[in-house]
């Protein structure tokens, strides 16, 4: 491949692994504090254990609406386009994390304060599902052909990452406050955090060129209608 296409590839690697991880960053500070401050501030107080499982089940409703958020935008990727279907699923997933850091707590608004969490909750995982399976994707048909299965490999790592400065984020915000502040507002911090995130992570792949595949298959499709007008 030549320069600019070596360069092309890098970018959109990078991209694509920027992405992900702001896209795992936001699914997994949901479970960092879901045992420390949604059970506490969510759900009824009479049973602590009932409303940690129940935390907890919130939780898991991001893993189970994942394969819905890959069906649809696997979907549209194919019809519109991998990049503008990535940027909608970036865009998803901060639009939710930074509600759920402003969602009233349950002493507040009583029961609409899980309902609400619930809601927003599916809305991660469907932008999680989306985003996962179009930053491989993506990555995927930009590689060069004997390194796709390597930079396909690459996003993958955004798992990690993003799970690591979730825990990261939490443990210095409850590290530098107090027990209080951080039950009041400071956990709320780190939802909000995710709009500088995710403004960053839209610019990058806002100037991100349509896979080459995606562009040949609109170009033979474009050529095929033409023949028959």
């Amino acid at each position: 491949m030549g320069e600019f296409n070596n360069s092309a590839v890098k970018r959109v690697v990078s991209a694509s692994l920027i992405g992900a991880t702001i896209e795992w960053y936001d699914f997994f500070l949901y479970g960092v504090v879901a045992g420390i401050v949604f059970n506490k501030l969510y759900f009824p107080a009479s049973d602590p254990l009932v409303a940690t499982l129940l935390a907890y089940a919130t939780f898991a409703v991001g893993f189970i609406t994942r394969p819905l958020g890959g069906v649809i935008f696997g979907h549209f990727g194919d019809k519109i386009g991998r990049k503008s279907m990535l940027v909608l699923t970036l865009m998803i997933m901060g639009i939710s994390t930074v509600l759920i850091g402003l969602v009233p707590t349950y002493e507040q608004i009583g029961v609409w304060a899980p309902i609400l969490l619930l809601l927003l909750r599916i809305f991660q995982g469907i932008g999680l599902g989306g985003e996962w399976g179009g930053a491989v994707l993506m990555a995927f048909e930009y590689a060069p052909k004997e390194k796709r299965g390597f930079y396909a490999s690459l996003p993958q790592i955004g798992l990690s990452i993003g799970l690591c400065l979730a825990s990261g984020v939490v443990a210095l915000l409850s590290y530098t406050l107090t027990d209080a502040q951080f039950m009041a507002w400071g956990w709320r911090l780190a939802f909000i955090l995710s709009i500088v995130l995710v403004a960053v992570g839209t610019w990058i792949r806002l100037n991100v060129m349509e896979t080459p595949d995606f562009q040949n298959v609109k170009k033979y499709e474009s050529g095929i209608k033409a023949a028959f007008c």
